[in-house]
């Protein structure tokens, strides 16, 4: 007699990696220093994004007011709580439980409501059309079977709802300046932090999305800026870029 496990999403190496660190996730000027830096403008094209989407104001006191919101990889919560200030009934979820026990102290020190749970997308089939908002933020590259990861988190969005991503895109480019400047020349991320063979371009983003009913309807850039060492939004989707897209 033969048994199948269902595949996973979760990389045992990369897991090891992030609870090797997970202490560092609210120091500003440690290893996760790039995603502090990021924050800001995340924050803004989610905003933006979704308020537009839902008909909301996004310069209200809390524009996420009734809508649900699961942030899938959320480490220490550093955007979960900014989701949950907004107004988000928020949940977090982690393949390292450092991580969703350094999230949920930090969430209880700031007094913040928010339902951290240690587990993965693909283990969520009951909450199918949950989720006004899934958020998959600097985790695709990670994750170790990609079309998995992205079925099981469009399982999540209810009809009508949206996703926002977050990730590296796969060319020469990017391997010159988020793996081998971000690691090894400017020291950004501990060596080892990326494997740029798991980036993932936009039209492999649109190939496992689309299948499944949702839609990538906007990419932006970031694009950083040495003088000031501000981030931006910008046409350029080679590195770093974002993608909104829409539940049918």
């Amino acid at each position: 007699m033969t048994s199948t496990t269902a595949p996973s999403t979760a990389s045992a190496d990369e897991i090891a990696r992030f609870t090797a660190i997970a202490d560092a996730w609210w120091d500003p000027v440690g290893d996760f220093a790039p995603l502090h830096r990021l924050n800001p403008l995340r924050l803004e094209f989610i905003r933006d994004h979704v308020c537009r989407h839902f008909g909301r104001d996004p310069l209200a006191l809390r524009p996420f007011d009734g809508l649900d919101v699961i942030d899938i990889g959320c480490g220490g919560g550093i955007l979960a709580e900014p989701m949950c200030r907004l107004g988000g009934a928020v949940t977090g979820i982690d393949a390292g439980l450092e991580n969703i026990d350094i999230a949920r102290h930090h969430a209880e020190l700031s007094g913040l409501n928010i339902n951290y749970r240690h587990q993965l997308p693909e283990e969520l089939g009951a909450e199918k059309g949950r989720y006004d908002v899934v958020l998959n933020m600097e985790v695709v590259e990670h994750v170790a079977d990609l079309d998995v990861f992205l079925g099981a988190a469009a399982n999540l969005v209810k009809p009508g709802g949206v996703m926002v991503l977050s990730t590296l895109n796969r060319n020469l480019r990017s391997l010159a300046l988020a793996k081998i400047g971000a690691e090894y020349i400017l020291r950004w991320l501990p060596p080892g932090t990326h494997d740029w063979k798991k980036f993932v371009r936009p039209s492999e983003l649109a190939a496992g999305l689309d299948p499944r009913g949702v839609t990538i309807t906007d990419l932006k850039g970031m694009s950083y800026t040495p003088i000031s060492g501000d981030w931006r939004l910008s046409r350029d989707l080679a590195v770093n870029y974002l993608a909104f897209a829409e539940k049918e």
